[in-house]
């Protein structure tokens, strides 16, 4: 079942009912500020970091689900109506929502009356514009009100919805005109403020929630001054702060009245925190005034419909551009929606945010995530290396100098979550593919040589260089009794916790140091993970390869022997006969083997092992791969281990307390699905990639909405597996490691378009029955138009490939200086 369609011609995802499996949201934002908004107008705002500066308040898990918002109440003569259907839920005599790059459109219709709200966040501005456009499309006169809402949140979103006994006394507002200005602490030790105004002249506000409401017992479906249709005046001191406008209009039949909102951020020096004179129109005691100057600005310029169509047009063109890096015609529409519009984007959000805050994280317990970041680098470094660079810079500063790492960082702060803490052992090797990839794309090698400090050592004087030398060592200095990196708190699955042994409940599984590993630091020196190894020879050969270049023959032939020996005992000690074994637990024993009675197999290790080619001459690669496709592949995905676990494996950890089927136990966990598309298409098995890629692509699960749930244009987490009782159910989705590796999946494994260091390799992996395909990639300054050819429909294999009609040997066209390009390839 289908809950709307892609429009393709105008980039957007088109909702047509407003009852959704799930709330389905978009992103907001580009640079400092962002939103996320539901379907229905649910959802928040914040500056840069959504735990520390939470504008606007926001309440998960509540039921009825997704309540809050910026919300629009019209009072038609007694008929009280939304735009976006909740949360009055009125039935709507039309309802449409238009989730498009950066921006949404939601339009409703009630009684002749049509309102159509434009929400998004322009460029380079700290806060979100909402247009309401009004029409009568009636024969009579219209005289109707409209209610504006946001509730505020002060500040700090945990202290926010924890500390009450504090917080219900602390709430401040300013109001001059049509602007209702938060201004909760801003008096003691806050530089920033916030603001909501509407472009034209007011009939009353609200500024105090239960007044607006009406009574505490009132929710956002009953609020008593929009039954009414008279606001309160009223003015906060302390309790819940809200801003509202009330507006009265006239249209006549025809007419159409446009109103604009804006809902800012705003921070002032120090000095100049306070204005030098008082408003007479200041509904206030206090003994100063906020000094609104940076919201006066804000405010004129997106004061104009003109103004608002400029700032809309500039965002569209930005995304047309971000989107016109990277696009390919291919005979699968599914594809072409998924590669030239909604990867790319969600791979940007996720780049934004990491996993900081969606509708399944709150913006509170986690920050910006050291794996999470340096992966995420990988799906959009083509759109924005600028970015990425200074990405790459913020991640490595919060590594420590042994090459260990705090597992996060607050954004706002950029200082690593001491209470996550780090020994997460696959951490630094990310940072070698990411600082690769983006070297790749942009031939940027003084990156190398940038200052870039060490958490441990904040005004040492190090280098990008040193960063990736100590990430290489760290995994080589902690090796365990077969050689095989140490699994150390986790190691990718944060769910596999071979040093906790926790047997009491509320302790974190990450972070619970248990009393038999606190002499050895924290965790087991026995327990070893095959994972880390395979990525380790996945990643290495990017760290060869760097120092190669930079003319250090005898430290990269030192890394290429570690890489080598890392193979043989990889093959040695954790190849299982058919597949690669998941770990050595901290009691020394296998898990992920055939010797286990449950969790024989798991698909973390697989697809590095095949690309590394580990045992390739033994046959382990194509051995690996028909055992995941015979255990682990089902209707929706490849699940992540069989069989799931049925009971509480202490020696494990998390990942046994989850039902099966869900999450890490035997969920299908699509980040990792996106390895084995990539090993399946590099050993040259183009139509299984494909198959794998197509049961976990949201543009292919559209027609089953109302199973899948979630989004139908963007990745999620997971989906529940074969063993679940809500299995091909979606969870957890926007912000994924599944969008970057997907993006890398289907552009450069499938499509084969690859950066290399000198170049840009084309090396397709497709569909047998695909006669071809054509692409456009800007690369380093030049655009290739690139055309593939299959007139023997195979899979994979370059038979030719000439670059501006002239043969080139092999398959990587070599980096131009500027211009347009034509690549042919035959494959053959």
């Amino acid at each position: 079942m289908k809950f709307g369609y892609f429009d393709d011609a105008n980039k957007e995802y088109v909702i047509n009912s407003p009852r959704t499996p799930y709330p389905w949201i978009n992103y907001l934002g580009n640079q400092g500020f962002f939103s996320l908004i539901s379907n229905t107008a649910g959802g928040y705002c914040f500056y840069k970091d959504a735990r520390l500066r939470r504008i606007t308040r926001y309440r998960y898990n509540n039921v009825p689900i997704d309540m809050g918002g910026r919300y629009f109440y019209i009072n038609d003569n007694g008929t009280v109506w939304n735009p976006g259907w909740s949360p009055v839920k009125t039935e709507l005599d039309a309802y449409e929502c238009r989730h498009g790059m950066g921006y949404t459109v939601i339009t409703g219709k009630k009684n002749g009356l049509k309102a159509e709200v434009t929400f998004f966040v322009p460029q380079n501005y700290d806060g979100e514009v909402q247009q309401v456009v009004l029409t009568n499309e009636s024969n009579e006169a219209k005289n109707f009100s409209i209610f504006s809402v946001v509730e505020w949140c002060l500040w700090d979103a945990q202290d926010d919805c924890t500390n009450f006994q504090r917080n219900f006394s602390t709430g401040r507002v300013e109001i001059e005109g049509s602007t209702i200005y938060h201004v909760t602490e801003y008096r003691d030790r806050r530089n920033h403020y916030a603001f909501y105004t509407v472009n034209d002249e007011i009939d009353g506000y609200d500024t105090d929630r239960d007044s607006f409401l009406g009574s505490i017992y009132n929710g956002w479906d009953n609020p008593e001054t929009v039954k009414a249709d008279k606001p309160s005046n009223s003015f906060a001191d302390g309790w819940s702060p809200v801003a509202s406008h009330y507006k009265k209009i006239t249209l006549a039949p025809g007419e159409t009245k446009t109103l604009i909102y804006i809902l800012g951020y705003a921070e002032n020096p120090q000095d100049k925190k306070f204005a030098a004179e008082k408003p007479a129109n200041l509904l206030t005691r206090e003994k100063w005034v906020l000094n609104k100057e940076k919201a006066y600005a804000m405010i004129e310029k997106y004061n104009t419909p003109e103004k608002v169509a400029a700032g809309l047009e500039e965002l569209r063109n930005t995304w047309d551009s971000l989107l016109s890096i990277f696009k390919v015609d291919t005979p699968d529409d599914k594809v072409n929606r998924m590669v030239n519009i909604w990867n790319q984007y969600q791979c940007m959000v996720t780049f934004n945010l990491s996993r900081s805050a969606s509708y399944f994280e709150s913006g509170i317990g986690r920050g910006m995530g050291f794996r999470d970041s340096n992966q995420d680098i990988l799906g959009f470094v083509h759109q924005i290396p600028e970015r990425a660079r200074e990405r790459l810079i913020d991640i490595a500063s919060t590594q420590l100098s042994d090459g260990g790492c705090y597992h996060q960082y607050q954004p706002l702060t950029k200082k690593g979550n001491a209470d996550i803490g780090g020994d997460f052992s696959d951490d630094p090797l990310w940072m070698i593919l990411s600082v690769a990839a983006y070297i790749k794309e942009t031939g940027d090698w003084g990156i190398l040589d940038a200052n870039v400090p060490f958490d441990d050592d904040p005004n040492g004087k190090h280098t990008m260089l040193e960063h990736l030398d100590v990430s290489f060592y760290h995994i080589v200095n902690n090796l365990g009794p077969h050689n095989l990196p140490l699994a150390m708190r986790a190691d990718w699955n944060d769910c596999i916790n071979l040093s906790c042994f926790s047997d009491t409940p509320g302790e974190s599984f990450q972070t619970y140091t248990n009393p038999k590993f606190a002499a050895e630091g924290g965790y087991s020196k026995i327990a070893e993970s095959a994972f880390v190894a395979t990525l380790f020879t996945y990643t290495g050969p990017a760290y060869v390869g760097i120092l190669k270049h930079i003319g250090k023959a005898d430290e990269a032939a030192k890394a290429q022997a570690e890489i080598d020996k890392m193979k043989e005992n990889v093959m040695k000690s954790a190849f299982d006969g058919d597949w690669f074994i998941r770990a050595y637990d901290a009691n020394g024993e296998k898990m992920g083997s055939k010797e286990c009675e449950e969790g024989k197999i798991f698909i973390e290790p697989q697809g590095f092992a095949v690309m590394s080619e580990i045992g390739k001459d033994q046959g382990a690669d194509i051995k690996t791969l028909n055992s995941i496709d015979k255990y682990l592949n089902c209707e929706f995905g490849l699940v992540l281990n069989n069989p799931a676990f049925t009971k509480y494996y202490v020696q494990y950890g998390e990942i046994s307390t989850y039902p099966g089927g869900y999450k890490e136990n035997a969920g299908i966990f699509t980040h990792n699905n996106a390895w084995i598309i990539c090993a399946e298409a590099y050993v040259g098995r183009g139509d299984k990639a494909f198959e794998y890629y197509s049961k976990i692509a949201p543009a292919f699960t559209e027609e089953t909405s109302d199973i899948h749930k979630t989004e139908p244009y963007v990745y999620g987490q997971m989906i529940g597996g074969k063993d679940a009782k809500n299995f091909g159910q979606g969870k957890n989705s926007w912000l994924t490691g599944t969008a970057a590796w997907n993006m890398v999946a289907i552009s450069q494994y499938i499509i084969g378009v690859q950066p290399v260091f000198d170049g840009l390799k084309v090396d397709p992996s497709i569909p047998h029955e695909w006669d071809g395909f054509t692409a456009t990639r800007k690369f380093r300054g030049a655009t290739y138009n690139i055309t593939v050819k299959n007139p023997n429909h195979v899979c994979k294999g370059v038979k030719s490939l000439t670059l501006d009609g002239k043969a080139i040997e092999g398959n990587v066209v070599p980096v131009c200086d500027g211009g347009v390009h034509k690549v042919e390839v035959v494959l053959g």
